[in-house]
């Protein structure tokens, strides 16, 4: 179980409340999430596009728009080359839409997962220069492709590389680092040093967008469109970055708070047929969305033809001026995820299956082998065991050269850091804290779980669960204007989580099952005063029941659903929701995590 923690940190919530025109505990969430000072505060509240930071404090981004601009005019064959991932596809959307719509001339390649593996590699280097290709310009890669962009030099060619990904270093003697950098023509990545773009956490296709900005500023001086042209396309485009921070899961914090608030916003009303396809298929088009349809809806669909297909598809349903084509598309790629679902759920009870039954269980870091997994599901597969074990994972499959597998990581384990200090195991690495990707000879997956483990600095508290509680607040201060009010700290997700509240002694009195699969519970519940209200459980129903007979007995779980008044008394974490049904509005609380 997890362990739960209330948050603590002071503040004149009050105060802030007043001054603000807030409920004393939506300023107490913001404080907990260090937002601090009146100007960060409205930042976080009403932040606009107004309040994003300039893109020419990009490294490198006004040198490489000048490039762009040059080749433009000269007619020079630009290569974007993305990656098969959502950011990848959306910032070589973003990239590709721009250019054409300024004259350039502009082609396009996403590597194939399998075929290829992540970002540039020669073959892609050598058919570019074979085919008259002038420029390269990369976009969420390149930054660790140092022999790849040397050859694209080699042979003749510009490179622009554009990426958000930590940039590979030399330790040395003394122990201090020293960045490797590519032999490249311009590095836009907020990561390098000498970089003074105040917020490293863009994703690719953001730094595409702020390169994109720079480009079509000096293109509008050039008469190549008009100023009110290139905003509206700007507006455009911001659905493909806001899509792919929350695909990408960067933090929405800062200024990705206000990229996805806005981008979401645009997803809605987007022109674009590929995006309106998107929607369609998915049942969307009437939806006011969030980063949860971004996250676990819309953004699969598009990770799922990079992993079982080609990237390139999707790429191309974004591209597509033909609605029909778009629908036709965004119909395969829902099916192609319908399909990854379920080979998902197979590998990770393989993944379970292992660690259950044999020594890896007590690793800090779990190096999982499933050699005849898919290997592009290896990440999907980390991140549900990492949720379960709440332990770094590392999930490994067999390729044609050797093996390649992804990991996902947990706040006390700097994940590209730990695999730097044993690199000499693969033949190729990169990543950031959280997550990572890696390929080595299927003889060193052994010397890579041990060395990982022993070198691991994860303690025993690292490994637990910890849960933040926002608000130890009984139910009854709950009411509609309170939840209408938590929509302000929008949107949620990764650095921004859902408020979490908890109260002691609710009883939970009744239930039943709901759903097609019998996944969803809904139970009624009361609190010490007597008041009772409805209360929804979307978790695991199988450890739930499990932890109701563990402590209550089985007769007494058994009574919850059979229609008497049972005697369950529990502390629950939850958070309020409006359910409207038929026109009627009605709080009901969300269940989160419970204990005895």
């Amino acid at each position: 179980m997890a362990k739960w923690m209330v948050s603590a940190k002071k503040a004149d919530f009050d105060g802030i409340g007043k001054r603000f025109g807030i409920d004393p505990v939506i300023a107490r969430i913001i404080r907990n999430r260090d937002v601090e000072g009146e100007e960060a505060i409205e930042k976080f509240l009403h932040g606009t596009m107004a309040d994003l930071y300039d893109p020419y404090l990009l490294k490198d981004a006004g040198k490489a728009a000048d490039i762009l601009c040059e080749k433009t005019r000269e007619k020079k064959e630009i290569r974007v080359i993305g990656d098969y991932d959502i950011d990848g596809v959306c910032a070589s959307y973003i990239l590709t839409a721009c250019l054409e719509r300024c004259g350039a001339a502009v082609s396009v390649v996403i590597p194939h997962r399998i075929q290829d593996g992540y970002g540039l590699n020669d073959r892609l280097i050598e058919e570019a220069a074979g085919e008259g290709v002038d420029t390269i310009l990369t976009c969420d890669n390149g930054i660790a492709a140092l022999s790849q962009i040397a050859l694209a030099k080699k042979l003749g060619m510009t490179v622009i590389v554009t990426d958000h990904h930590e940039v590979p270093y030399e330790v040395q003697a003394d122990e201090s680092r020293v960045e490797t950098m590519p032999p490249a023509d311009a590095v836009a990545d907020p990561k390098q040093s000498g970089c003074v773009y105040p917020y490293k956490g863009i994703c690719g296709a953001v730094v595409a967008y702020k390169l994109m900005e720079i480009y079509l500023e000096k293109m509008v001086e050039a008469g190549a469109l008009s100023d009110g042209e290139a905003t509206a396309f700007l507006q455009e485009l911001l659905a493909f970055a806001g899509f792919a921070t929350v695909g990408d899961v960067m933090e929405l914090t800062d200024e990705n708070r206000i990229l996805v608030r806005y981008g979401l916003r645009q997803i809605e009303r987007s022109e674009n047929p590929g995006m309106r396809a998107l929607l369609t298929v998915n049942e969307l088009t009437q939806k006011r969305l969030t980063g949860y349809h971004i996250g676990f809806v819309l953004g699969p669909c598009l990770n799922a033809t990079g992993r079982l297909d080609t990237a390139e598809r999707a790429l191309s349903m974004f591209r597509t001026k033909d609605q029909a084509q778009a629908v036709t598309i965004a119909g395969e790629l829902k099916a192609l995820n319908d399909s990854r679902k379920e080979m998902t759920l197979f590998g990770t009870a393989q993944a379970m299956d292992q660690i259950e039954n044999t020594p890896i269980r007590d690793d800090k870091v779990l190096v999982v082998f499933l050699p005849d997994c898919h290997e592009s599901l290896a990440g999907i597969i980390a991140g549900r065991v990492r949720e379960r074990y709440h332990r770094p994972v590392f999930v490994l499959t067999r390729s044609e050269e050797g093996v390649k597998g992804s990991g996902r990581s947990i706040e006390a384990y700097h994940m590209y850091d730990k695999m730097s200090e044993c690199k000499e195991l693969y033949t190729k690495y990169g990543g950031h804290k959280m997550a990572a990707g890696v390929s080595m000879p299927e003889e060193n997956v052994e010397a890579f779980r041990a060395f990982l483990n022993a070198h691991s600095g994860l303690k025993e508290e690292d490994l637990v669960e910890v849960i933040h509680i926002d608000v130890p607040m009984p139910m009854s201060y709950v009411t509609p204007e309170l939840v209408r009010q938590l929509s302000l700290l929008e949107p949620f997700g990764n650095g921004n989580p859902k408020p979490v509240f908890a109260q002691k002694n609710v009883r939970v009195c009744r239930g039943r099952i709901l759903g097609k699969n019998k996944n969803v519970g809904k139970y009624r519940v009361a609190d010490e005063g007597g008041r009772e209200y409805d209360m929804m459980y979307f978790g695991d129903l199988e450890r739930w029941h499990a932890f109701l007979a563990a402590h209550f007995g089985q007769e007494e779980a058994g009574r919850l659903y059979n229609g008497g008044s049972s005697a369950i008394v529990i502390s629950v974490i939850y958070y309020p929701d409006i359910n409207v049904y038929r026109g009627r509005e009605e709080l009901q609380m969300v269940m989160q995590d419970y204990s005895a």
